[in-house]
């Protein structure tokens, strides 16, 4: 049976910065946890110097297996960290082997996140048969998120739970980074395997943006590149409609430049809204396409976005009461919370964000020291009305319960 712990903090030395999360988080557990077969999940700012963190992690904590990725904020039972040295960690400690597992790749891309994804969702069942729920932790650029979660359903089928995001980092979407034990890689991605038939995760998942306007027509495309939008280059096009320059990267357009594709209709009551969001976080400079984080056919509508604080604040409520309700009565044992990176400082000042976390921590927390792991990353991977999706601009909320009574699935 799993058990959760987890701290966050904003301590400058990154080798001090992981033992005082590790200190903090396992106060309770006493000195011989820290030789036990532990699951440490990290999410970090690019600030902190990756290589002492896991170095600092593995001294610390010698059996670990290490995962995690860079973001632009971590979210904590200490509150939103969006320091340039900010981190924080979720521990997994096991009663027994094989209640957890990991599998990973590097260079996952948009044109072969299909292949990548199956190969390591078949690494993982191979080598944790239990696995029950999967977490995902990859790269922010250049992925195509629907065709990896293909990739998953194809190994374990379209029932089992995925969740998690894409790491980012400081809203300039350049690079993102990725931890497998002491390895730091780019453009990787991590799967993280639960085996606890005792748990079952809950989800929910809300955004807070209305399309505006008439929608765009991808009139050339490639997978997840879009070449033309109503005829012309993509972004050339995009930048026009926002009256931005040609030449903007886009990393500082996430927080305006949204598109909404319209959902199918048994979605919409469930998720509150018509549209599901997609973030651009990579263009092409010479011929002016964009990537998506999911492939995108030709004739596609695209409406730009706009956000809605009423909508955010009522959405986010509404959503964190149906969540409670799903699991009042059962243990909530963790909660693993992705958010979109435009959600934080990028959208709302300190005092407006830290509102938002507590109407979204207070409800689940009832008081009392849950354990909770979040990140600002620039997509999150969530199921809706029984589907696995990919979503952006959202917060999406990932509680792990005890079911009442041990039924394997």
């Amino acid at each position: 049976m799993l058990r959760f712990y987890s701290a966050s903090n904003g301590v400058v030395n990154s080798e001090k910065a992981m033992y005082n999360c590790l200190e903090l988080a396992l106060a309770e557990r006493g000195e011989a946890v820290y030789q036990q077969e532990l699951l440490i999940v990290i999410h970090t700012t690019i600030g902190h110097d990756f290589t002492a963190l896991l170095s600092a992690a593995h001294q610390r904590c010698p059996q670990a297996t290490v995962v995690g990725c860079t973001c632009a904020g971590v979210i904590g039972i200490e509150g939103a960290n969006e320091n340039m040295r900010a981190l924080g960690i979720m521990v997994a400690e096991a009663e027994k082997k094989g209640e957890f597992g990991i599998a990973y790749c590097d260079n996952i891309r948009g044109y072969n996140s299909y292949q990548k994804a199956r190969e390591m969702a078949e690494t993982l069942k191979a080598e944790t048969p239990g696995v029950n729920m999967v977490h995902i932790l990859a790269s922010g650029i250049d992925i195509a998120a629907d065709r990896a979660l293909e990739g998953v359903a194809d190994v374990f089928g379209n029932e089992i739970p995925v969740f998690g995001g894409t790491s980012s980092d400081n809203m300039r979407a350049i690079s993102t980074y990725q931890f497998v034990n002491c390895q730091i890689l780019e453009r990787g991605a991590i799967m993280i395997g639960y085996a606890d038939p005792s748990l079952k995760v809950e989800m929910g998942v809300h955004h807070g943006s209305v399309p505006v306007g008439r929608p765009l027509t991808v009139t050339r495309s490639r997978a997840n590149q879009v070449f033309e939008l109503d005829g012309q280059p993509a972004w050339s096009l995009l930048m026009e409609k926002l009256s931005l320059p040609e030449n903007s990267p886009p990393g500082p357009c996430i927080p305006v430049a949204g598109l909404a594709e319209l959902l199918p209709d048994e979605y919409h009551q469930t998720y509150d809204n018509q549209h599901i969001l997609r973030v651009i976080v990579k263009v092409d400079e010479e011929d002016k396409s964009f990537y998506l984080p999911v492939d995108c056919s030709e004739g596609t509508r695209l409406w730009l976005t706009q956000r809605d604080e009423n909508l955010i604040f009522s959405g986010l409520e509404r959503m964190i009461q149906l969540l409670s309700e799903r699991i009042e009565g059962q243990e909530t044992v963790a909660v693993f919370h992705t958010d979109c990176a435009a959600r934080g400082r990028a959208m709302f000042n300190k005092i407006v964000k830290d509102e938002i976390i507590e109407k979204m921590q207070s409800p689940l927390m009832k008081g009392r020291r849950l354990p909770w792991l979040g990140m600002y990353g620039f997509g999150e991977f969530t199921k809706l009305n029984g589907k696995n999706l990919f979503h952006n601009y959202t917060t999406s909320i990932y509680a792990l319960v005890r079911r009442s009574t041990h039924v394997k699935e």
